[in-house]
């Protein structure tokens, strides 16, 4: 990871040429995130409190889908609805499927009631695949060393939190080959609002792990403002990372705990998790 910026809320001024003034990490020293040298290490209170909970965005942060998603989501509305064109109008960053179809039928004087809402994102799910394989999409550069190290380690679990549908998140992850380093997470099936999505990632986590993970070592990784309110929406600890559909400007102004350029060096995330 290429940093950016470490505690942007501690720096009023963040370069917008990040390729020439980088800023180093400083790693913060909490008293509360440390876990006890008595607790034996493997035990029960040893994961509880001591557990890292790593929360992923997936567009523009895991991976860029050069427009698939949201031609699916136009084709769906075709296909559906009969209405066609481009939707440039309508904001995909940070928000959720079910918003963005919500808002792409209002554009066309569609009432957006359930059962519309739910045949275009059946629609847009068929759809995504096929507008997949058109395009050009990748996985981000030092995503898969990051993950890697990640599931190396047994004080780190991994989720997912977006706002995509479950099984879009899924297919896109699937299609990159990412799909088997996220075991829980929150999605966009049934929410409006990020932070809703981020409450339910944090419940499907305390499931997973069979304990209720711990805030201050609780991390959101994403790459827009949207990522770092709903991380803030749950008291997690919030990482901003300049891959995705956010300048560094506009990361800095939401105020992440950590802003990063990119995640080419796995290190600069992996030393805040002590």
């Amino acid at each position: 990871m290429t940093p950016v910026g470490t505690s942007a809320k501690a720096s009023s001024q963040v370069p917008t040429d990040v390729s020439t003034r980088p800023f180093t990490i400083e790693i913060p020293t909490r008293a509360d995130n440390q876990r006890s040298p008595a607790t034996p290490r493997g035990s029960p209170a040893w994961y509880s409190s001591g557990m890292h909970v790593c929360l992923f965005d997936v567009d523009g942060t895991l991976l860029l889908g050069d427009g698939a998603g949201r031609a699916a989501l136009e084709a769906a509305i075709e296909s559906e609805l009969g209405l066609r064109g481009p939707l440039e109008k309508v904001s995909f960053a940070g928000r959720t499927d079910r918003a963005i179809v919500t808002e792409m039928l209002a554009r066309n004087g569609v009432e957006a009631d359930d059962a519309t809402r739910a045949r275009c994102l059946r629609a847009y799910i068929e759809h995504l695949p096929t507008h997949l394989l058109r395009r050009s999409g990748r996985v981000l550069p030092g995503i898969v060393a990051l993950l890697d190290a990640l599931a190396a380690r047994d004080d780190v679990a991994v989720g997912v939190l977006t706002g995509n549908l479950r099984e879009g998140a899924r297919i896109k992850l699937a299609h990159f080959g990412l799909d088997h380093y996220f075991a829980f997470g929150g999605y966009g099936d049934d929410h409006h609002e990020r932070g809703d999505v981020a409450r339910a990632a944090l419940a499907d986590a305390e499931r997973h792990l069979g304990f209720a993970p711990r805030p201050e070592r609780t991390w959101v990784i994403g790459d827009t403002p949207e990522d770092v309110r709903c991380g803030r929406a749950i008291g997690a600890r919030v990482v901003a990372v300049a891959t995705g559909f956010a300048t560094v400007d506009e990361l800095c102004k939401a105020e992440p705990d950590h802003l990063l350029q990119d995640f080419t060096a796995p290190d600069a995330l992996l030393d805040l998790l002590v």
